[in-house]
């Protein structure tokens, strides 16, 4: 019988393609480690103002080497829950920025700054591109994914959606779509309901700059 001496480094993987298995999967990991720890300094208001127009930059990054690092394992990481389960991991922090796919600072503030016409424009043009996606029968998230991402990117930039119901609705519809697989689609009820609050916050988005030219 073979005996298990205890100075032997024990190996995860017997062939290349497992120890690149692991590799990844280690990748992803110290990933999520990263961004929950940038999570929780910026919610503690641990990082000076002077670094804090980083965090947005930084988490964007993160963010996308997350969603790079899902696609190459995607067939031994079922959900992002799962994995963190499996490896014991407790990073809330991490797991509620990976659900929402976007920066703090575009879920909750706008940043300062003035509201030229350069973003009016291409955020015009952003709300018109999702809305005709739905309209020629986009479905997959990794149809609508991107486009609704940098709509909602473009909307956080003016200082008063904050406060309109539009930005709420839409963030929850990225939300929604971060959750799924990138071939999964949505309903034609869900495209229905999609298109009717994007359409409704396009209507308050020119509300609000209707009610500031006229003041």
């Amino acid at each position: 019988m073979a005996t298990l001496s205890l100075d032997e480094e024990v190996r995860l993987y017997t062939n290349n393609a497992e120890r690149e298995k692991y590799n990844l999967l280690g990748t992803l990991y110290g990933i999520i480690v990263a961004l929950d720890y940038l999570e929780r300094a910026y919610v503690r208001d641990a990082i000076t103002a002077a670094h804090r127009k980083r965090y947005s930059p930084a988490c964007t990054r993160l963010l996308s080497q997350y969603m790079t690092m899902l696609k190459l394992v995607k067939d031994s990481v079922p959900s992002i829950e799962q994995f963190m389960t499996r490896y014991r991991m407790d990073n809330p922090a991490a797991l509620h920025r990976i659900r929402v796919g976007v920066p703090a600072t575009v879920e909750h503030s706008s940043e300062a700054g003035p509201e030229t016409g350069k973003w009016i424009a291409e955020t015009t043009q952003n709300f018109i591109t999702f809305m005709d996606a739905l309209k020629l029968r986009l479905r997959a998230k990794d149809q609508l994914h991107p486009i609704l991402q940098e709509l909602v990117t473009g909307y956080a930039r003016f200082k008063g959606s904050k406060d309109w119901e539009g930005r709420s609705k839409m963030v929850s519809w990225l939300i929604t779509l971060n959750s799924m697989k990138a071939s999964e689609e949505i309903t034609d009820e869900q495209s229905r309901q999609l298109l009717f609050d994007v359409d409704h916050a396009y209507a308050e988005f020119f509300r609000s700059l209707s009610g500031k030219e006229g003041s």
